[in-house]
């Protein structure tokens, strides 16, 4: 679409209502064809290059300035970028201009990287250890990212928290760049040639990018989940310290302690962090001969509260077609879950007022999965009827009574969502929970 620009006489252009800066000859810069290069660097990469402030058409941009000697590197980052533009959770490309000794990409101009913004998390005065709104759209929006690079075929190969950069248009997004190293698979090919060159920064490869081998689609998965957990726990990291990170990797040496009371977190992360890239498709991902961001997209992790209570009552529903007295295969699996899910039996974490409430209507047996999400439902279902004190001791519907229920089991989502995926995810009632399509 057209923009419309006109000056107002003032240094600045009016483009499609809002006003940018137009350099003038006193400007501390200097142009290249229609972009201008500020002298304020805002950053740095391998081989030479930087980063500086500038303006492309009036518009503000971030200029990446590349050694003409790396003509190649700059030539396959924009195919790749033009290949992946208008995602909003890729970086935007806007044009590229050449000279003698350099090649100058402009870009969308961001407020800070990832890296930076988990740092401010992790500064601030809130020291709560759950995963936050912020932190879960910024990791959601990276998994969205890669999910487009991987549906349009190409491999980044160098995700990290410091090329994820972080845009303030009327509100956060996070974004994906830097695809220097980024290939492109030929069409029907899943991997890359043994020969391809590059291969990411250290303490954020997938092992078989540290052991050169074969490189798909996996070891983005790989170095995804090494940025969820940063996410998660404002910077920490799966594998250790910086300097053991790689040998730690090679040898399969992680520790998820830190994210082990969110155990939708732990379960993917279980799933990503697999030291074997085959593996890392069993189980969540077996129906795929590869790995795909577009189911990571899916998982529980990311769920609204809404969407998880949802579920729990679609589950209830359908497990309440399943004859008690012959268990069929779903209901022995979801039962023989409560001891992870619950432990012991499940009246004992509820509030006396609750329990109460629940007795008057009918009885319920208190090691039964079945049982407790017959209790969600039906108490989701009445809420509007229940006593006002109840209402408030549960808290208002979703986020409220999601969090009263989670709090007291917080392994109970999770539980019911693997034998739901393993007996059910095909089910018209229960595949919509499978499908990013039907959750977005």
């Amino acid at each position: 679409m057209k923009e419309n620009a006109e000056t107002n006489g003032h240094n600045q252009i009016q483009v499609n209502g809002s006003y940018s800066f137009i350099p003038d000859g006193d400007s501390d810069g200097r142009w290249v064809g229609r972009l201008f290069v500020t002298n304020i660097e805002i950053g740095h990469g391998s081989n030479g290059t930087v980063v500086f402030e500038g303006f492309y058409g009036g518009r503000p941009v971030a200029v990446k300035r590349l050694l003409r000697a790396h003509y190649d590197v700059a030539f396959k980052e924009i195919q790749n970028l033009i290949a992946s533009d208008r995602h909003p959770n890729i970086v935007r490309w806007y044009g590229v201009e050449q000279e003698l000794d350099f090649v100058y990409i402009s870009q969308e101009r961001c407020i800070c990287s990832l890296s930076d913004l988990i740092c401010i998390c992790s500064d601030s005065s809130s020291h709560s250890n759950q995963f936050c709104s912020v932190q879960q759209m910024m990791a959601k929006d990276v998994v969205s990212g890669l999910a487009h690079l991987h549906e349009v075929g190409i491999i980044h190969r160098d995700l990290k928290p410091q090329n994820v950069l972080i845009s303030n248009d009327r509100h956060l997004n996070a974004k994906l760049s830097d695809m220097g190293i980024s290939k492109c698979l030929l069409e029907d090919m899943s991997s890359l040639s043994r020969n391809a060159t590059g291969y990411g920064t250290s303490g954020w490869q997938a092992p078989e990018q540290l052991l050169h081998g074969r490189q798909t689609r996996s070891m983005d998965l790989f170095s995804l989940g090494c940025i969820l957990f940063f996410c998660i726990t404002k910077g920490k990291h799966p594998f250790g310290n910086h300097f053991e990170r790689d040998a730690n990797i090679i040898h399969n040496r992680m520790d998820l302690f830190l994210v082990d009371h969110i155990p939708e977190a732990e379960h993917l992360l279980c799933q990503l962090l697999q030291p074997d890239p085959k593996m890392r498709q069993a189980d969540l991902f077996s129906q795929f001969p590869w790995l795909n961001a577009v189911e990571v997209l899916c998982h529980s992790l990311f769920w609204s509260s809404e969407t998880r209570l949802s579920f729990l009552q679609d589950v209830s529903d359908r497990v309440e077609l399943e004859d008690r007295e012959n268990e069929s295969e779903l209901l022995k699996s979801l039962e023989n879950s409560a001891p992870n899910a619950f432990g012991g039996k499940w009246d004992d974490k509820l509030d006396v007022a609750f329990i109460t409430d629940m007795g008057h209507y009918r009885k319920y047996h208190f090691d039964s999965i079945r049982d407790l999400l017959r209790v969600i439902r039906n108490k989701l279902n009445h809420y509007w009827e229940l006593p006002k004190e109840l209402q408030e001791t549960l808290g208002p519907v979703p986020q409220g009574f999601d969090m009263y229920f989670a709090s007291r089991f917080p392994k109970l989502l999770i539980e019911v969502y693997k034998v739901v995926y393993r007996f059910c995810k095909e089910e018209d009632y229960l595949s919509k929970y499978f499908q990013c399509s039907s959750l977005l």
